[in-house]
């Protein structure tokens, strides 16, 4: 499973190496028409990467912003890159254009399977001190409910809501179901629900099925009005 560590150490390696390539290639001839130019598209590379990173932190909406803003930019660059070299016939830098695009959709690809799982990752190491502040500021639930609140929502005006609720475990009851990542019904949740997601000892990530969210009276999940 990719997690936040694992993003920030291959995002920290290509810029290092995108680094180490661009003062590299600065000693080369400039009469040397056709190599792998790979400082500039490896530029290219890392901003595509840490904008994704950057969305996925602040942004519940990558895949959206993925399909109609990110790719295609990075999609025509690439083109814009391949064509100049067609032109100017130098095969190897369009080689080197071709590859960066390939690595650009694999890596993409690859955070955008464990989108949420990165998301949440990011989020808590960033902010865990203060969503737990608040959490625990607020009323222990009477009903032998879990306590929790709203740590993600989504949705189009009122159509397709996705809520995932931050739950406080002293028990860590919710151990199990987060290690078996299957949905079910669980002792302090009021309905069943898809995942159940560790974020540390006693704090986990719980996601609703779409248009439901936790209980109102009578300790059923609410559907949305």
């Amino acid at each position: 499973m990719i997690t936040a560590e694992i993003i920030l150490v291959v995002v920290i390696g290509l810029i290092v190496v995108s680094v180490l390539v661009a003062l590299r290639a600065r000693h080369q001839p400039l009469t040397s028409k056709d190599q792998f130019t790979y400082g500039p598209r490896l530029f290219v590379g890392v901003g595509a990467s840490v904008v994704l990173l950057s969305l996925i932190v602040y942004s519940p909406y990558l895949d959206l912003l993925y399909i109609f803003l990110i790719a295609p930019i990075i999609c025509l660059i690439c083109l814009v890159l391949l064509v100049v070299s067609a032109v100017r016939k130098r095969p190897r830098q369009c080689l080197s254009t071709l590859l960066t695009l390939i690595v650009f959709l694999a890596v993409s690809a690859a955070i955008l399977k464990n989108e949420d799982t990165i998301r949440a990752s990011f989020r808590w190491l960033a902010w865990s001190r203060q969503f737990k502040a608040k959490l625990l500021g607020e009323p222990a639930p009477g009903n032998g409910e879990l306590r929790h609140m709203e740590w993600e929502a989504t949705g189009f005006a009122g159509v397709a809501n996705v809520n995932i609720y931050l739950v406080f475990d002293p028990t860590d009851s919710l151990a199990v179901a987060a290690k078996s990542h299957s949905p079910g019904k669980f002792s302090g949740i009021p309905c069943e629900v898809p995942r159940v997601s560790r974020l540390e000892s006693r704090w986990y990530a719980v996601l609703f099925y779409t248009d439901e969210r936790w209980g109102k009276p009578k300790s059923d999940c609410g559907i949305y009005d």
